[in-house]
């Protein structure tokens, strides 16, 4: 019985076809919108994790500073009372703490040849490739006995080994950097940019013993890089180095540090969470289009109950039921429903593939999203399309008979 009221169904929208073609126009924007608007805020929340994961593994960042001084605070990398014996200490009585590598940073000119370049150097331990996630595409990191011998060895980034060496392997070459020769021992893996826009190939990195004697000429670090035994225990091990060099620099109870702990899982979740926010207020808002396309079936369906009310009538007077006519105006505003939806699936997809181009973010066509819509819309038909249906099957069929 369901396939000749599909079939009158059908004909009944394809003597429309411009009305029908409108009316389902609502349904397939508002599909389409949210589609791709979903689709936009998961790219995005994506982006923002894979961004932050580029940084390091299970990382927290310690910075000298951030000590109240006479009502003044001063920021990170400001204080002079974190050492590399500091670190030592961490990794020995901080069980949660896996490794830890210094930070010095120092800007830079570089020269090979007749070409220069000015980066940016850090001085860093071996654990660094661990911690950052930062391994090398050609030739070796420095070694433990580098560090130990304040040795003149580098490993450069992708950026400056196509400024310095193009064309040519940089590996075991010797470049100049403020006028003292390093041997260059490797090349980075490339990164890209950060999400704060920095070109983090462009770099040197040297052992952090040779920073601060050759460069910088001091005997404190400004930060260091400390990863966690997992990502669960980041926050035991932020509490166990703030007790650990509280304790070695004699800060007592109340007293306020002089250090920072920074602990990038809290950043992580928390740009998670706001991406997450965004994804579904993006989503709501273009599920309003839905609403507003349901409640043009629903007109669309009353003006048809309208016109064809004397074949109505006439369909009765030969024997179709209550529930025959009810079901064949159901089911056109269930078939404008779901070919809406199907058109806006399409449309859907072909603009979250434009979005993830203009805005270079991954393409996530979310399958929840897809289904959802499907039957959201399928389910907008039937609760639209009923009162009309029901309006239909409602009518007297002499009343019908005599309608002019």
């Amino acid at each position: 019985m369901l396939i000749p009221v599909l079939k009158i169904a059908l004909r009944a929208l394809a003597r429309n076809k411009a009305r029908s073609i409108l009316t389902m126009l609502g349904i397939v924007i508002g599909v389409a919108a949210v589609i791709a608007m979903v689709s936009l805020g998961q790219g995005a929340q994506q982006q923002v994790q894979q961004q932050i994961a580029s940084m390091g593994t299970n990382m927290l960042i310690l910075s000298a500073g951030s000590q109240n001084s006479g009502g003044l605070r001063s920021g990170a990398g400001t204080s002079t009372t974190l050492t590399p014996e500091d670190l030592q200490a961490i990794l020995r009585d901080a069980p949660a703490a896996a490794a830890a590598s210094p930070s010095a940073t120092a800007s830079v000119t570089l020269v090979f040849g007749n070409q220069n370049w000015t980066t940016r150097a850090e001085g860093v331990g071996t654990s660094y490739p661990e911690i950052r996630n930062r391994g090398v595409s050609s030739g070796d990191f420095f070694t433990d006995a580098d560090v130990a011998g304040a040795s003149r060895v580098t490993v450069i980034g992708q950026t400056v080994a196509n400024q310095l060496f193009p064309g040519m392997d940089p590996v075991g070459q010797t470049l100049r950097v403020r006028n003292l020769p390093f041997r260059i021992a490797g090349v980075l893996e490339a990164k890209g940019q950060s999400q704060f826009g920095q070109d983090q190939d462009d770099t040197l990195l040297i052992p952090y013993t040779t920073a601060m004697k050759k460069l910088l000429s001091t005997t404190y670090i400004p930060s260091a890089y400390i990863s966690a035994v997992s990502s669960d225990a980041t926050d035991t091990a932020q509490q166990q180095i703030a007790d650990v060099l509280r304790a070695r620099h004699n800060i007592r109870q109340g007293q306020p540090d002089d250090f920072t702990v920074r602990n990038l899982t809290d950043v992580a979740n928390t740009a998670e969470a706001t991406t997450r926010v965004m994804t579904f207020l993006l989503g709501g808002i273009a599920a309003v289009s839905l609403l507003v396309g349901g409640i043009g079936i629903m007109n669309i369906m009353l003006v048809s109950v309208t016109e064809r009310t004397r074949e109505i009538g006439i369909r009765m007077a030969v024997g179709a039921r209550t529930k025959h006519v009810q079901s064949q105006f159901l089911i056109e505003s269930v078939v404008l429903g779901l070919a809406g939806g199907l058109g806006g699936i399409l449309l859907g997809i072909l603009a979250s593939f434009l979005l993830s181009i203009g805005f270079g973010w991954p393409q996530l066509i979310s399958p929840v999203a897809v289904a959802g819509s499907a039957l959201f819309s399928m389910a907008i038909g039937v609760f639209f399309g009923y009162y009309p249906a029901k309006k239909a099957a409602n009518l007297d069929p002499i009343e019908a008979l005599r309608f002019e």
